[in-house]
């Protein structure tokens, strides 16, 4: 059992985000930035991990079901105030209390691992995360001795003008010793000119009382930058996205433009495999090797195998193995899987469908709820026609077959292996393997009927 907690501050609401949805739940990098906290925390090595939830508490604890415990801040109080609601709940517990904010999405574990081996080093029992920052409005400023320990922390608002121009701001991360910690937050007061109870006067009151406070600076301050507006949030998308472009790129991908391509944290691409740019790679996307993906390309929770090439097209919840082409303007919709060596062309959708190894779908059609063998050509224009009205049905295309252009297939409906049917035709009927399916009206010409009824 690790001796580790994290406490995790995510009741606000985050006025400045103008937003009904919790402040911690804007995604940054393909998750809630509370998440990223979260499993920051879990690779630092916290064997507890306790979210604090106010505003939207539903949604934030839906969100981060099954991956950490809560505890409910009724009245937004303020930090201190926060951190106070988790004693119950620590009562047995023995060891260092991390704190950490929900809106920064942007730590790393192993930052947050050396904080508490700085503190632990230090035999503190508390210690500050620091950072300078180029600009420090809005943030605390950390007031340090000439021995380096920290005296106490100091609001923006309640700073004078020589603190303010301190620039080494606390960055709200701090390691504690549980019992040090909770002695002193009863003895905070809300007399300030927020009305609340700040976290940062634990600090003031654990020096008053002797105790080793110490601090520890981030080597990059962006790491622990805080997200209160848009702006912010579009800054730390931007920045996770490149240090993902650059893992990618470390680990042996082509990245043609890391400006205009988008991967989320949790993607996997496998080595020679070139993205182009303007393509949006998403969820629980895998990518294999030697591929070639984009351009103008988004792939949602798709799983892609090696030497596949997919340009111009859109796929979602769905499953493409080795050796398949697709697009361009490509649809692929859930529960979708093309086999091995499958080529889709340009306008083509297929959605909840199996594709048998090296079967065609070139241009123009729309494949639903079917079951197609290997080696089956579709012509330009085939239609699955899936639905009743009430009810969707499914097609079976068995393989070897060949099925003309314009052709409607109307389920629930199979076409045997190695048939065929004829251009044109609307197919209501099961046709037989090696058959030729034809269902169209016999075609008549009227001689002479254009010059009766020409003005």
């Amino acid at each position: 059992m690790s001796d580790m907690a994290a406490v995790i501050l995510a009741a606000g609401k985050g006025t400045r985000m103008k937003s009904a949805l919790p402040k911690v739940l804007h995604t940054v990098g393909g998750k809630p930035m509370v998440q990223h906290v979260l499993e920051a925390a879990k690779k630092a090595g916290a064997g507890r991990n306790l979210v604090i939830i106010g505003f939207g508490a539903e949604s934030v604890a839906e969100a981060l079901d099954g991956r950490a415990e809560f505890v409910v801040q009724t009245e937004q109080l303020g930090t201190g105030h926060a951190v106070i609601q988790t004693e119950t709940k620590l009562a047995d517990f023995e060891g260092t209390v991390m704190v950490l904010c929900g809106d920064t999405p942007l730590l790393r574990g192993d930052l947050l691992a050396d904080l508490l081996a700085a503190h632990r080093e230090a035999q503190a029992v508390a210690t500050v995360l620091t950072a300078r920052m180029p600009d420090p409005t809005g943030y605390g400023r950390v007031i340090r001795d000439a021995g380096g320990q920290v005296k106490k922390i100091v609001e923006q608002k309640d700073a004078g003008p020589g603190e303010l121009a301190v620039n080494e701001i606390n960055t709200g991360i701090y390691c504690f010793e549980r019992a040090p910690l909770f002695d002193a937050l009863s003895g905070i007061t809300c007399n300030n000119k927020q009305g609340e109870y700040y976290l940062t006067d634990v600090i003031s009151i654990l020096v008053t009382q002797g105790a080793r406070v110490w601090a520890m600076e981030a080597a990059d301050y962006r790491e622990t930058m805080g997200i209160n507006s848009r702006l912010q949030l579009a800054e730390a998308e931007k920045l996770l996205r490149r240090r993902k472009l650059e893992e990618l790129m470390d680990s042996g991908v082509t990245i043609m433009d890391p400006d205009s391509t988008f991967v989320d944290e949790q993607v996997i691409i496998a080595p020679d495999t070139v993205i182009y740019p303007f393509t949006w790679l998403e969820g629980a996307t895998k990518i294999g090797s030697g591929c070639t993906i984009g351009p103008n390309s988004r792939l949602q929770d798709t799983l892609v195998g090696n030497n596949v090439t997919l340009h111009f097209s859109y796929t979602h919840q769905c499953s493409i193995e080795d050796n398949v082409t697709v697009g361009p303007y490509v649809h692929l919709r859930p529960d979708t899987v093309l086999s091995r060596g499958v080529k889709v062309g340009n306008f083509v959708e297929i959605k909840n469908s199996h594709v048998g190894a090296g079967s065609k779908v070139p241009h123009l059609s729309y494949i639903g709820d079917t079951d197609m063998g290997a080696g089956v050509n579709i012509g330009s224009g085939t239609i699955t026609v899936n639905y009743d009205g009430k009810h969707k049905h499914r097609t079976t295309i068995e393989d070897h077959s060949f099925i003309g252009c314009n052709t409607n297939l109307v389920a629930p409906v199979t076409v045997g292996c190695g048939a065929y049917v004829a251009a044109g035709s609307t197919i209501t009927k099961d046709v037989p393997p090696d058959a030729l399916g034809v269902a169209r009206a016999r075609q008549a010409n009227i001689e002479g009927w254009v010059g009766k009824h020409r003005k």
